[in-house]
């Protein structure tokens, strides 16, 4: 009947470390998770796309919409970002307008812009954390060894 190891727990257990780990991130992090699902949402979709799956794609893009609305596009500091802030709203939202025309058309070469455009942002992101680590440990290189 109900199996203990089932996909209902797994899922529930899954959810909870999701939830967990939430707090125990900081922001520079959750923002590159954002980014890194996104990306692999994207790349999901164009790979269903190639190979007729349908709801995989559809399922796969609205994905990657609700990251960017939900996600990326609520976490910008519009007040604080300035310039920054701003432009990277319109790239997001350039951005879900092409996810949701390249799902209507089954277009990848629309998907495949999406992820051209937000690669270097993600990787510019990745980056700045690695640039004031190292600046931290220029500073602090105590805090390297430890």
């Amino acid at each position: 009947m109900f199996s203990p190891f089932g996909a209902r727990s797994a899922s529930a257990y899954q959810r909870i470390n999701v939830e967990t780990s939430m707090h125990t991130i900081d922001q520079h992090q959750l923002v590159s998770l954002l980014y890194e699902g996104l990306m692999s949402s994207i790349a999901t979709a164009r790979g269903a796309l190639a190979r007729g799956d349908v709801l995989t794609k559809c399922n796969s893009i609205s994905k990657a919409v609700r990251i960017l609305e939900e996600g990326l596009l609520t976490a910008l500091d519009r007040q604080a970002g300035g310039e920054v802030a701003a432009n990277l709203e319109a790239v997001y939202d350039y951005a879900l307008r092409r996810l949701i025309q390249g799902n209507a058309r089954n277009d990848d070469a629309l998907l495949q812009e999406v992820m051209g455009l937000i690669e270097p942002i993600a990787l510019g992101w990745k980056e700045m954390k690695n640039n004031k680590e190292a600046a931290n440990e220029a500073v602090h290189p105590a805090l390297a060894e430890a």
